[in-house]
């Protein structure tokens, strides 16, 4: 399929159904950070336990990139876009009956098994109806929902929790997405679809996601996305509980406090994709370099801020940095490789970064125990990690992905 064969009005359409899911996507995974707060008192957990249950999900989704990736490929990217969508949505109403920290894990778990093919079907969706030159801003729509939502969710979740309650809220939440399901049955509509179902789908792509796995510019990527990932969900999953327990404010403050970096976030993921698509070839990495040095340092400075309003001034600050890098990832992958491998390399690459979200949230929590409630050690370990994600960028050779023909 090429991309004058859909139109310009069906390619927006598709646009913001996915721009929905992902939204859906990122509420979920948000809110719960908050509601971890509720759900940890009401069945007594500490704060290793607490990290278990935010670790959980990144597990279930990362096992299932490759292999989510691989059947968009195969089978086409809407039947993958679909299950996803539907075995996300039936585990996020079944967290509502979780009556343990064991069966917690387990549905958070299944939970991200279930979305596991949902962002490397649609970035493979992306890649098929947008020429290249328009692929990093429409990336950058995408990505714009983790921001608009970390706005949403502070002070809609500070709302529910104080009235309906986190189990009768995830109830909800399963229910939106089975309406999102439903609109993506209908009226999202891939002619390669068809083509995979008769079983003429890139009969090339087993090769090359073999060659895939052989090339260093994924490797770096796999290292590059682990480590921003792990800045990024360190703190998205622990600054709730961190401004709660060392900075003593409440959940209503947290939820206007963090209003503050969810803006910047949005105006930083979305200018980064028109930034990224006018790069002169070569700058991505050097400036996807630089601003990891950025982030290392603005972490520094968070955790040693004096006041709450030092720590959310540096916290707004590095919220755009991170966007940049997390927006130029996927593009590197959307630009330097053929769209009938898209699939597979997305997924390849982002279990990095989605491994990083099961190691890190859980990683913190030890720390946290380990250091009597202190959170510096935490902050070290995240510094580090954007140092690593310098050299893994610097070296990043993106001549090695260009031979990859599809």
């Amino acid at each position: 399929m090429t991309t004058n064969e859909i139109t310009k009005k069906s390619r927006n359409v598709i646009l913001a159904l996915l721009f929905l899911g992902w939204s859906l996507g990122n509420l979920d995974r948000y809110i719960m950070n908050y509601a971890v707060v509720s759900i940890t008192g009401d069945l007594h957990l500490d704060a290793s336990s607490t990290g278990i249950i935010l670790s959980a999900f990144f597990l279930g989704y990362a096992i299932m990139q490759i292999p989510g990736g691989w059947l968009a490929d195969k089978f086409g990217a809407k039947r993958v876009l679909l299950m996803a969508v539907i075995t996300w949505s039936i585990f996020t109403g079944l967290t509502a009956i979780a009556w343990s920290l064991t069966a917690m894990i387990v549905i958070r778990f299944l939970f991200g098994i279930g979305e596991g093919g949902f962002q490397p079907s649609s970035s493979k969706i992306i890649a098929t109806i947008f020429p290249k030159e328009e692929r990093g801003r429409a990336m950058s729509i995408m990505l714009t929902s983790g921001g608009i939502v970390s706005l949403i969710v502070p002070l809609l979740a500070a709302y529910l929790l104080g009235t309906i309650g986190w189990r009768m809220m995830f109830i909800i939440i399963g229910a939106i997405g089975a309406i999102i399901a439903f609109l993506y049955w209908k009226y999202i509509q891939l002619p390669q679809d068809k083509a995979a179902t008769a079983g003429t789908e890139n009969t090339t792509s087993k090769v090359n996601f073999k060659e895939l796995l052989k090339t260093p510019l994924m490797w770096n990527l796999i290292i590059a996305y682990f480590c921003i990932y792990a800045v990024n969900w360190g703190l998205v999953s622990w600054i709730p509980t961190y401004l709660q327990k060392n900075r003593g404010l409440d959940l209503m403050s947290i939820g206007w406090a963090q209003t503050i970096p969810a803006i910047t976030t949005i105006i930083g993921v979305y200018g980064s994709g028109y930034i990224i698509d006018k790069l002169p070839k070569g700058m991505e990495k050097v400036l996807g370099s630089i601003s990891c040095a950025v982030i290392g340092l603005l972490l520094y400075l968070m955790f040693t801020a004096k006041t709450v309003t030092l720590f959310i001034g540096y916290q707004t600050v590095v919220s755009i940095f991170i966007a940049f890098v997390i927006t130029l990832l996927p593009v590197i992958v959307l630009k330097k490789l053929p769209s009938s491998i898209t699939g597979s390399a997305m997924g390849i690459a982002n279990t990095g970064g989605q491994l990083a979200g099961f190691v890190t949230p859980m990683a913190i929590g030890f720390m946290v125990d380990a250091f009597n409630g202190s959170f510096d050690a935490a902050f070290w370990m995240l510094i580090g990690f954007a140092l690593i994600c310098i050299v893994s960028l610097v070296t990043l050779n993106d001549q090695k992905g260009t031979l990859l023909k599809a």
